[in-house]
């Protein structure tokens, strides 16, 4: 369960933004998209909205950029440069270390986690964990000196040979998992179902889906979830066979075609097939149905909703974080609020998945059941920041007394407003002229 997110000095993002998951006690917000673990409390979505170049792509980049770090570090060369992508609007920044910190539940305990790097090194790291009481900490890493307590669990003699081969460029964590130490692992199965998704380009995901077909529930559920969505079609079908580049579809651009290509050589390919119901010349359904590739007929819509199916339902049924870029690119609007549906009702996300999407579908605020707290707006500040608030923190103040201070409604039309520009977090246009008079 995910509590906490911070970033700062990384690509438009310069001081720290926090997006936090924990629920406001605000009267009159509904309790049911709250999702518990013993006394831990933490919302089941959040929503992004902002202007565009407003920093949303780049706070979820940071969230898939830790999860990356967490995962390839330990395994890379000693010479591999970091992701380092420094906040360059201001004078000195590029000297500042780029920073993540996540807090999130695990099993009873609350870790908060966190790293500060430049292109040649991690400069600091920190894992602290809270279970009853006060926090403490399991490592504390600055520069080349890395320390650890007898809290961290895992064998003394393996954690100090991790420390030993912990490279300038690695982190700490990575390494101790590649160590197989408990801790480190039992970190790692939580960061296993933290997996993100750009919305506007998901060829990545339809290998993933793929992949998940294999298993007889997840085959049930895609197909389930298809037929759900009222596209016409009545049942899915992948077929696969030995692995041949060249009936890859061209639809994919050559980097997915490439990744592709390095996974499945020596393989086997696989064909996805849509199926649909024949009727009659008047109309009426017969038993026959017709089968067709999927890319090469169905929708850009439908096209998505099935690459989307697998990381969606593999949440659903796992657990953990899903964090979806662009979200309602290529969806109809009701195809996007029922796929946040899923998420926000109990009965289909049975496992607590967290959902964290940026949009520019502003039915969702008329029409979805999201909370005031579960809205957050981007924006750039004066020196062309990124700057992230919750609607929940939002708060009119009365222009005759200063000192009456009147928070949202949450039966507002929140819609209507955000058009209206009071939240901020939309394009300011400057007049454009004709080129031709």
């Amino acid at each position: 369960m995910l509590i906490e997110f911070k970033v700062s000095n990384y690509r438009s993002i310069g001081e720290e933004q926090v997006l936090s998951l924990v629920p406001f006690s605000k009267k009159g917000d509904s309790s049911d998209n709250i999702i518990e673990k013993n006394k831990h409390k933490a919302l089941n979505a959040i929503a992004i909205y902002g202007a565009n170049a407003s920093g949303k792509s780049n706070l979820l980049l940071s969230m898939s950029l830790l999860d990356k770090l967490v995962n390839l570090s330990a395994r890379s060369s000693s010479t591999t440069k970091l992701p380092f992508d420094p906040f360059l609007l201001r004078k000195g920044w590029d000297k500042k270390p780029t920073k993540f910190e996540i807090t999130f539940i695990l099993n009873d305990d609350k870790y908060r986690y966190g790293l500060e790097f430049f292109e040649e090194k991690i400069v600091s790291e920190w894992l602290y964990r809270k279970a009853i009481g006060r926090e403490v900490h399991l490592f504390l890493r600055k520069d080349d000196v890395i320390e650890t307590t007898s809290a961290f669990k895992g064998n003394n003699k393996i954690i100090d040979l991790a420390i030993e081969a912990t490279k300038d460029n690695a982190l700490f964590l990575s390494t101790c998992d590649m160590f197989n130490i408990d801790e480190a692992k039992l970190i790692f199965q939580w960061f296993r179902n933290f997996n993100m998704v750009d919305g506007l380009n998901t060829d990545r995901e339809m290998l993933n889906t793929v992949n998940l077909w294999e298993d007889e529930i997840y085959k049930e559920k895609i197909n389930e979830y298809i037929t759900s969505l009222n596209l016409g079609v009545v049942g899915i079908d992948v077929a696969t066979k030995d692995f041949d580049a060249d009936e890859l579809p061209d639809t994919l651009n050559e980097n997915a075609k490439s990744k592709i290509i390095k996974q499945l050589t020596g393989a086997k390919s696989f064909t996805v097939n849509t199926k649909h119901n024949v009727y009659t010349s008047t109309g009426e359904k017969t038993d026959e149905v017709i089968t067709w590739k999927l890319e090469e007929r169905e929708s850009a819509g439908t096209n998505k909703a099935f690459h989307l199916s697998g990381p969606i339902l593999f949440a659903l049924i796992n657990g953990g974080v899903l964090i979806i870029d662009e979200i309602e690119a290529k969806l109809h609007p009701i195809m996007t609020l029922e796929t946040i549906n899923l998420f926000l009702n109990r009965e289909t996300n049975p496992h607590n998945a967290q959902l964290i999407f940026a949009t520019h579908d502003t039915n969702l605020l008329s029409y979805s059941k999201l909370r005031r707290d579960q809205i957050y707006f981007s924006e750039k500040n004066e020196w062309e920041s990124t700057e992230i608030y919750s609607l929940a923190d939002f708060v009119y103040i009365d222009k005759s007394d200063a000192t009456k201070k009147q928070k949202e409604r949450p039966d507002t039309d929140k819609e209507k407003r955000y058009f209206e520009g009071r939240y901020g977090a939309i394009p300011i246009l400057s007049d454009f002229h004709p080129l031709i008079s």
